[in-house]
C-alpha cells in the first residue's frame, strides 16, 4: 500500500509537468526534440537497470546476512563499476549522438535536430545518473523500504518548477528543460545514495575490482536478464512503427489510451511487483522454497482476480474516464469514443499483467533467469507477430489486443514453471 501511494504521487508529479511543458510550449518543436532525445538516450541506461534490478535485489538481500567487510567490500565494488560504466555510457551518447540524429532522426527537421544536440547535455549524464540510482533504489528495495518510488518524481518536479519559473521562455528555447532534466536527476541521485548509506550503514566506497564473492552469479544472472530485458525493451517501438502505418491520428489514439492504462498498471500492479521480490528473496533465502512458491501463486491468482474486477468496471466506465481526462479544446466527444474503444481492448491485459508480475518476483527470488529472458524473447515474438495480424484488421484496437494476448501467453509460461518446483535451497548462514 506504501508503494502505491507514493506510486500515486509521482503519477501525479508527472501529470502535473506534462501540463506546465504544455501549457509553456504547447505542441512545439522543442516538445518534439524533447521527447525524442529523453527516449532515445534514456533507452540503455533504463533497459541496463531494469536488468540489473531484478537479479541484483536478491543478492543484496542475502548479502544482509554477511559480515560488515564483505558487504563494503561488495558494495563498493558495485558503486565503483557503475559510475565506470555510466560515465562510457554518457561519453558515448554525446558522442555519438549525430549518428543517432542522421539514423533515426532523419525525418526532423534542422531546428529539431538542433535542440536535441542541446539536451545531450543533459541527457548524456543522466545516463550515469540513472545508473546510480537504480543502484540504490536496489539497495533500499532490498531492506524493504520503498521511498525511492516516491522519489521517482523529484526530477518531474524539478522540470515543472523550472519551466514555470521561466517566464521569458521562446518556443524554442530548450534551456529550462534542459536544466530541469539534470538538476533534477542529480538531485534525485544524490538523495537516494544518501539514502541508502543510511538503510545499509556504509556508503561502500568506490572500487574497480571484482573481488567479492557475489560476482560470478551476479554477473552470469544480469547478462541472461540483460537479453530478456533487451527484447521487451523494443515493444514499445514496435507499437509505434505498426500505428504509424496505419495512417492519420493513429499514434495519437494509440498513446492517449496507453498513457490512461499505464495509471493503472502502475500503480496497481508495480507496486506488488516492487514489494514482491525482497519478500519472497527472504523467503527463499532462508531455505523456505515451498513457502515461498506457495505465497506466490496463491498472490497471482488473487491479483489475477483484482485484474479481472478492474478490467469489468474500466470497460463499462472507459467512455466517462477518457472524457473526464482529456475531453476538452481541440479534443472532441468522437475522439473519445475512438479512445475508449482502444482502452477498453487495452484492459483485457490487467488481470494477466497483475497476475504474472508476481511470478516473475518468485522466479528471480529462486535464480531462474535463463527462462524468464526466454519467456521475455517469446513475449517479444508473440506481440510481433500479432500486431502484424491484428492491426490491420482492428486499428489501434489491434495493438492493445496483441498486447493482452502477449500477457496472456506470458502468464501461462509463468504458470507452468512455477508450477514445476525447484530443489530446496539450504538456508544460508547467518555472519556476525
Amino acid at each position: 500500500m506504501r508503494v502505491a501511494f507514493f506510486l500515486l504521487l509521482g503519477k501525479a508529479a508527472g501529470a502535473f509537468k506534462e501540463m506546465a511543458v504544455a501549457y509553456r510550449y504547447g505542441v512545439s518543436a522543442a516538445v518534439d526534440a524533447y521527447q525524442f532525445t529523453m527516449t532515445m538516450a534514456n533507452w540503455l541506461p533504463i533497459t541496463i537497470v531494469g536488468a540489473l534490478s531484478v537479479v541484483l535485489i536478491p543478492v543484496l538481500v542475502r548479502t544482509r546476512r554477511e559480515d560488515r567487510a564483505s558487504r563494503a567490500r561488495f558494495l563498493g565494488e558495485l558503486q565503483g563499476w557503475v559510475i565506470a560504466v555510466g560515465a562510457a555510457i554518457a561519453v558515448f551518447t554525446y558522442a555519438a549522438w549525430p549518428w543517432v540524429l542522421d539514423l533515426a532522426g532523419r525525418g526532423l527537421s534542422a531546428d529539431i535536430r538542433r535542440m536535441s544536440t542541446e539536451l545531450t547535455f543533459a541527457f548524456a549524464p543522466a545516463a550515469l545518473l540513472t545508473l546510480m540510482t537504480g543502484i540504490s533504489a536496489a539497495r533500499l528495495r532490498a531492506h524493504e523500504r520503498h521511498i525511492n518510488t516516491l522519489l521517482d518524481s523529484v526530477p518531474a518536479v524539478v522540470i515543472l518548477v523550472w519551466v514555470l519559473l521561466a517566464t521569458t521562455v521562446s518556443a524554442n528555447d530548450v534551456g529550462p528543460l534542459l536544466w530541469g532534466t539534470l538538476v533534477g536527476y542529480a538531485i534525485q541521485s544524490a538523495w537516494l545514495l544518501w539514502l541508502a548509506a543510511k538503510a545499509d550503514g556504509m556508503w561502500g566506497r568506490p572500487r574497480l575490482s571484482l573481488g567479492a564473492h557475489q560476482w560470478p552469479d551476479l554477473v552470469k544472472a544480469a547478462g541472461v536478464m540483460l537479453i530478456g530485458q533487451v527484447a521487451m525493451s523494443f515493444v514499445g517501438p514496435i507499437d509505434q512503427y505498426t500505428a504509424a502505418n496505419l495512417g492519420a491520428n493513429a499514434n495519437a489514439t494509440l498513446g492517449y489510451a496507453a498513457r490512461l492504462l499505464s495509471l493503472l498498471l502502475g500503480v496497481g500492479a508495480a507496486s506488488v511487483g516492487r514489494a514482491a521480490l525482497p519478500v519472497l528473496a527472504d523467503i527463499q533465502s532462508r531455505g523456505d522454497a515451498q513457502r515461498a512458491r506457495a505465497t506466490a501463486l496463491k498472490w497471482s491468482v488473487l491479483m489475477l482476480a483484482a485484474g479481472a474486477a478492474v478490467t469489468a468496471a474500466g470497460w463499462l466506465l472507459a467512455p466517462w474516464g477518457v472524457g473526464l481526462l482529456f475531453e476538452r479544446g481541440a479534443f472532441t466527444a468522437q475522439d473519445t469514443i475512438a479512445v475508449a474503444h482502444v482502452v477498453r481492448w487495452g484492459l483485457l491485459q490487467l488481470p494477466f499483467y497483475f497476475g504474472v508480475l508476481i511470478l516473475v518476483q518468485l522466479l528471480a527470488s529462486q535464480n531462474r533467469y535463463r527462462i524468464m529472458a526466454f519467456i521475455a524473447v517469446a513475449n517479444f515474438a508473440v506481440k510481433a507477430v500479432m500486431n502484424q495480424v491484428l492491426a490491420p484488421a482492428m486499428g489501434p484496437a489491434g495493438i492493445m489486443l496483441a498486447t493482452s494476448l502477449m500477457y496472456v501467453s506470458s502468464y501461462a509460461c509463468y504458470v507452468a514453471v512455477a508450477l514445476r518446483p525447484v530443489p530446496p535451497r539450504p538456508p544460508e548462514p547467518s555472519v556476525d
